[in-house]
Parts: structure tokens; C-alpha cells; sequence
């Protein structure tokens, strides 16, 4: 790789509504944008970090200028690796790197990682942590949706939260989100409603240390690790406890680690999710690519923003579709 010109800064994008699960609740969403330029060509990558881990952009952007001049000198995907962490700030270079070696190449970022050309896949739609009718409400707006996410948060209230979704959209795929939220008796008592409203998938039911609560527990719902897991190495801890995994890039940190990540997580057994922090269409992009190794797609960000960026993802009968002048195409977009 060439002498590369770098530029980050940290963006904020307003949510068209507050969003709240386990503990927060969301209001704006802050995210690192990089760029990297060379021979003429700009490279893009989009990152909101980890709020759980105090991985945020202000951060992120403070670390990516920590090691501007070695990533002006030049650097590849796989030297940057060991340059950064898993993280945010790492996931946001990756991307970017990915963006401009297409551009470069001439080759569309699915060819590079080894991928068929690029489905529509089923993403799940999201309904934040609200009251029961609220949340039926928000469910009902996602009109053609064929998979819904709920937000729950280890409250009594959380099975009719689910029992008024489940009646306002009778047909759908539906999952839980714990965000950490669950104690194992709590589980333990919701799980007949769980499995009578047709319940496809628990995620993150216990806090993170606490997997060892899964020892032993015969769950008839698969259940996905989401905070407990960032990137690859932490896959064999899960065997026998989760039978899915969320990779996120913003976890793992990029497109890099979690082609990686998917691939060997299949090989081991695993069913595979991908999943976002919120963020524009610029951070769905790449995890779109991982998408097309998941069996669960959950990339629903952009939906939430007031605005987005241009081109965008599309959404369409419960559907995103996402083609290569969003990102990891040949051409450089004209916003760039």
C-alpha cells in the first residue's frame, strides 16, 4: 500500500425517537468517520464504538491520531491488525482500508472477501424497551417486516411486552434482546411465554461473567451471545452455553475480523448473527457482506436516524438490499 492522507472526525446523528433497552437510553448517536485517500481514490469507514465497554468515538478518534503516521506511511488490513484493537477506532480504519482497495482494484469489496455476489437478506426491525401498547405500536409500523427484535429489560412487564407484539404481528419472526438484563429464575419463569408467543431467539439474557448460568440450563429457544463475545478468540468459551453468536464490527473491529469470525464460528458449530450499533448506512455496508454468513441479520440502524447518508441502504418488504455505490463499490460516491 501507498502513502495513504487520513482524516477522521466524529459525527452526530439525532434519533427520530429516544431508544432505550437495559440500563440506557439513546437519544443521538456519535460515530468516528474515517477517510483514506491515495492515488486519487477515497476509502470510507464508519464506527459508533462500544458504549458498554467506554469505547466511544471521542476516544476512538483519539487513538486513530495516535497512529496517524504509521497509517499515512502506508498500511494493509492485515498490518493494521496488529497496529489496533478490537474496537471501534480499528473497525472504522478496516472499513475504510476495504473501501479503497475496491476503488483501487477496480474490485467491488464482495469479490475481495471471497463472497458470491450480495443478496437481499431479511433483517429484523427493532422496538425499544416501552410500554406494551407502545411497543405493539412501533411493531405495527414496520408494516412489511418479516422479522421483529424486542428490547426487554428483566422487568415483570416484559411478557406483555412481547404477548402485544406477538398479537399485533401474528406471523412474524421474532427474537428477544436482554441486553444483559435477566436473572436465570427470571428467565426461568418467562420461558413457558417464550415459547408459547413462538419466541425464535434470546439473546444476551445474563450479564457478562455471569455465562456460567447457562451450565446446565436446557433452553427449547436458541440462545445468541452478544455481549459476550467481541471477536474470535472468544468463541471456544461459549461452546455448550450459546448456540448463536452476534458478531458486530464495532466489536470485533471491522469487516476484517468478522469475515473471520463468521467463518470460524460456523466451523465450530455456531449459528451466526450479525448485528449494529446503531449508525448510518455507511456502517450497515460492510456488515451487510458478513450478513451473507448469518443466519439472523439484525440492520435495522439507519431506521432510526432522523437522517441518513446518500446513497443509502434500501428497506423493502422486510427486506435490506444494499449495492456497491453505498460502499465497497468501484466509484467513489459523490459525498465523499
Amino acid at each position: 500500500m501507498e502513502s495513504l492522507s487520513l482524516h477522521a472526525e466524529v459525527e452526530r446523528w439525532p434519533l427520530a425517537a429516544p431508544f432505550r433497552i437495559t440500563g440506557y437510553v439513546f437519544e443521538a448517536i456519535d460515530v468516528l468517520l474515517v477517510r483514506l485517500e491515495s492515488q486519487g481514490h477515497v476509502g470510507r469507514g464508519e464506527a459508533a464504538g462500544i458504549y458498554y465497554k467506554n469505547d466511544r468515538p471521542a476516544s476512538m478518534l483519539q487513538t486513530v491520531e495516535s497512529v496517524r503516521a504509521a497509517i499515512e506511511r502506508g498500511i494493509t488490513r492485515e498490518t493494521l491488525q496488529e497496529l489496533l484493537p478490537a474496537g471501534g477506532a480499528r473497525n472504522a480504519v478496516d472499513c475504510a482500508l476495504w473501501d479503497l482497495e475496491s476503488k483501487i482494484s477496480g474490485q467491488p469489496a464482495w469479490q475481495l472477501a471471497a463472497l458470491e455476489r450480495p443478496r437481499a437478506l431479511v433483517t429484523t426491525f427493532g422496538c425499544g424497551a416501552d410500554t406494551p401498547q407502545s411497543m405493539a405500536a412501533t411493531a405495527r409500523t414496520y408494516a412489511d417486516a418479516r422479522a421483529i427484535k424486542l428490547k426487554l429489560t428483566g422487568e415483570p412487564v416484559d411478557e406483555d411486552r412481547i404477548r402485544a407484539v406477538r398479537e399485533a404481528l401474528p406471523d412474524v419472526w421474532l427474537g428477544v434482546d436482554a441486553n444483559q438484563g435477566f436473572t436465570r429464575p427470571f428467565l426461568e419463569q418467562l420461558m413457558p411465554a417464550l415459547v408459547e408467543l413462538k419466541v425464535a431467539l434470546i439473546e444476551q439474557p445474563f450479564a457478562v461473567g455471569q455465562e456460567a448460568l447457562l451450565d446446565g440450563f436446557r433452553s427449547p429457544i436458541p440462545i445468541a451471545a452478544d455481549e459476550s463475545i467481541m471477536d474470535a478468540a472468544d468463541l471456544p468459551k461459549l461452546i455448550g452455553r450459546f448456540s448463536t453468536v452476534n458478531i458486530k464490527l464495532d466489536k470485533c473491529g471491522g469487516l476484517s475480523e468478522a469475515l473471520l469470525m463468521a467463518r470460524k464460528a460456523r466451523s465450530m458449530g455456531f449459528e451466526t448473527m450479525v448485528g449494529n450499533m446503531i449508525g448510518t448506512s455507511l456502517a450497515m455496508a460492510p456488515a451487510f457482506l458478513v450478513g451473507q454468513l448469518c443466519s439472523v441479520v439484525d440492520l435495522d440502524g439507519p431506521l432510526f436516524l432522523k437522517s441518513d447518508r446518500a446513497p443509502c441502504v434500501r428497506y423493502s418488504d422486510g427486506l435490506l438490499s444494499c449495492d456497491d455505490t453505498v460502499w465497497g463499490g468501484c466509484t467513489t460516491p459523490p459525498d465523499t
